[in-house]
């Protein structure tokens, strides 16, 4: 059976209910269903006789990495290629786009729409208006925390991605992620 995964770095709190907290604001039809990350793998139809090798795969990246910074601040657009409206990075650009690298090889190596951009959606598939108050309202966001390591997500039959399992930076198979609050984006 094929079933849709993602791998993602998901933001701690308050981050997440904050920029959660607006992409409901604004209206954003996808604000129920996709928590707020930094994408390292979009979504990929996997069957489910590769996830055992999907899996230790992003064990080894993710062993072989350590916790990074990010800071996120402002607004930006891929408009007009895309409607959206997101927060970028201003640090941590380069840790994403190695990781991500790593992430998407092997089992997971697959060819991409756009070229890879680390970043935060706060608004997606609204109007023009809509995206333009997105823009204005996180014209002055700021926010900064450490990436721990990141998460293994599945879309449900309802569409809603729900995280599936934490891959910690530096920690070949030492058990289990943070503590809640401490970046573990299954804790928001």
């Amino acid at each position: 059976m094929r079933r849709e995964f993602g791998v993602a770095i998901g933001l701690p709190e308050p981050i997440h209910s904050e920029l959660q907290g607006w992409r409901e604001r604004l209206g954003d039809p996808n604000a129920a269903a996709i928590p707020p990350h930094v994408t390292l793998l979009p979504p990929t139809a996997l069957q489910d006789q590769v996830l055992p090798d999907v899996e230790e795969h992003l064990r080894q990246v993710a062993a072989g990495e350590q916790p990074f910074e990010v800071h996120l601040r402002g607004a930006s657009t891929f408009r007009p290629v895309s409607p959206v409206v997101f927060v970028p990075l201003v640090v941590g650009i380069s840790g994403c786009e190695r990781v991500e690298a790593k992430v998407r090889s092997g089992p997971l190596a697959r060819s991409l729409t756009f070229p890879y951009h680390p970043h935060v959606t706060v608004a997606h598939d609204l109007g023009e208006a809509a995206l333009d108050r997105a823009f204005a309202a996180l014209s002055s966001y700021d926010a900064s925390f450490q990436v721990w390591g990141f998460t293994l997500f599945e879309q449900g039959r309802d569409r809603v991605w729900r995280p599936q399992r934490d891959f910690p930076f530096g920690r070949a198979g030492l058990p289990g992620p943070p503590e809640p609050g401490d970046g573990d984006p299954a804790s928001g």
